[in-house]
Order: structure tokens, then C-alpha cells, then sequence
């Protein structure tokens, strides 16, 4: 009689547990988001780009391996810079960490200012392996909307100016968020 007792007790505790979780993913919201992001290198007072640091052999690497960039890119809803709607920044480093290829580790927030993410942000830190056609990249983390958000964003280069190092590169990211 016990056992049937402690059985019973142990099948309720599992269905407590079960239904916790389900409500606690009921809550949880998916979105999916495509923005346009411009780094403008050879801006002058306008580009967005900032070299802050080099390695003691950056200039002798291919990949300038050990360069540190801040940035404050544009998002865009279109790929033309000039006459697409700002949606917001892209601000953040990103460092050529790559030694024998171009890959860079981004470490950056998407920060919203205008629409419904307005005031919004999602934080994205991962490799970027420039010689991909498609970078893959986690989504770490949130706020306003994007409270809580995780998830990952599908880079791909759009327009690569070689001589100047220019760059328009879209971005699909995909979230769970509370």
C-alpha cells in the first residue's frame, strides 16, 4: 500500500513538473527579423568604423590578425543604405581573429530605434568566418521586447567593396524571447 502511495505521489510531482514547463513555454514568443547592416569604413568623418588596436604584426598578416574595431553601423529595413528606413545600430567590437583566414569575432548589440522593437535590443558574440557565403552567429541575450533572447542570426554579405572595405551584409536572425 505504501509503495502504491509513494508511486501516485512521485506521478503527481512529475505532472506538476510537466505542466510548469509547458506553461512556462507558452509564454515564450519566436520572431524572426531581417535588417541590413552597413559598415562604412571609408566614410571619413562619417564612416562608422573604428580601428582602435593592432597586434605587433597586424600589418605583416593577410588577415590583419590581432585588429580591434568599434563600431556603430546602420541597420537598415532594405539593402540600400541612403534609402532604406534606419531601424537602428549595430554597436560593438568586432577582431580579426583569424591567423590563416578572414574570421572575425563579433561582439555586438543590435540596438532598435524606430518601429515595433523601438527601444530594443539583442546581443549577438560569435565567429564570423568572412569566406562563408552564410556566417551563423548565437543571439546570447535581450532587453525590452527581447527580454530574455536567445537564439542565432544568418549573416550574408550583399555588396563588398574591396578598395575601400565597405560592406553591406544582411541579417536573419531568429529569437525566443519572453
Amino acid at each position: 500500500m505504501a509503495s502504491s502511495a509513494g508511486a501516485v505521489s512521485c506521478l503527481a510531482a512529475l505532472l506538476l513538473l510537466l505542466l510548469a514547463a509547458s506553461t512556462a513555454s507558452a509564454a515564450e514568443k519566436e520572431t524572426r527579423l531581417r535588417v541590413y547592416w552597413h559598415d562604412v569604413v571609408s566614410g571619413g568623418p562619417n564612416a562608422t568604423v573604428a580601428q582602435v588596436a593592432q597586434g605587433p604584426s597586424s600589418n605583416a598578416s593577410a588577415t590583419g590578425f590581432g585588429t580591434v574595431f568599434v563600431i556603430d553601423d546602420p541597420l537598415t529595413e532594405g539593402p540600400n543604405l541612403t534609402g532604406s528606413r534606419l531601424l537602428g545600430r549595430a554597436q560593438g567590437i568586432y577582431v580579426s581573429a583569424g591567423k590563416d583566414s578572414l574570421s572575425l569575432l563579433m561582439a555586438m548589440n543590435f540596438v532598435f530605434v524606430d518601429g515595433a522593437y523601438n527601444g530594443s535590443s539583442i546581443a549577438i558574440v560569435g565567429p564570423n568566418p568572412t569566406e562563408r557565403a552564410v556566417r551563423e552567429m548565437p543571439v546570447v541575450g535581450g532587453t525590452g521586447v527581447f527580454r530574455f533572447a536567445r537564439g542565432y542570426c544568418q549573416a550574408r554579405t550583399r555588396w563588398f567593396d574591396a578598395s575601400t572595405g565597405d560592406a553591406t551584409v544582411e541579417y536573419n536572425v531568429h529569437l525566443r524571447h519572453h
